[in-house]
């Protein structure tokens, strides 16, 4: 199942860092970003749908549990899967870890729909790309 599954692994900076020495709470989604960035890299075949813009994924909802503090010099992995396939929505979760002691940092829910750009409206998540993401669903952390 490791197919399934993508990981991205970055070292926290100091322009990451708040006043208080810990990564910015905001930071956190453009680390989770970042991994759904690479989870498509890794899945040309699946990207290709998604390349000329139309359609387009958007995310329409996100939940992230704050676990403990990254500080400055940590390298941590962003963990990235396909939790579920619906109809016209999709739920990709997405975990922080540091690397050096694989504590959690954060994880985060992030649910999508298909974009018609052209339409102007969401649309049902079928055919080929139904096809390409239902075998990298993944309920359960592998």
């Amino acid at each position: 199942m490791e197919h399934c599954v993508s990981r991205v692994t970055l070292r926290v900076r100091g322009y990451h860092l708040d006043g208080y020495g810990h990564v910015n709470n905001a930071r956190y989604l453009e680390f989770l970003e970042e991994g759904r960035w690479g989870y498509f890299d890794d899945r040309p075949e699946l990207a290709r749908h998604f390349a000329s813009g139309n359609p387009a994924l958007v995310a329409v909802n996100l939940n992230i549990n704050y676990r403990q503090a990254a500080v400055g010099g940590d390298d941590l992995e962003v963990i990235t899967r396909i939790a579920e396939l619906g109809h016209r929505s999709a739920r990709i979760h997405q975990e922080i870890r540091r690397i050096g002691d694989g504590q959690p940092i954060a994880d985060a829910d992030l649910t999508f729909v298909l974009f018609d750009v052209r339409n102007q409206q969401s649309m049902p998540i079928e055919g080929e790309i139904r096809q390409a993401l239902e075998p990298l669903v993944l309920p359960k952390e592998a």
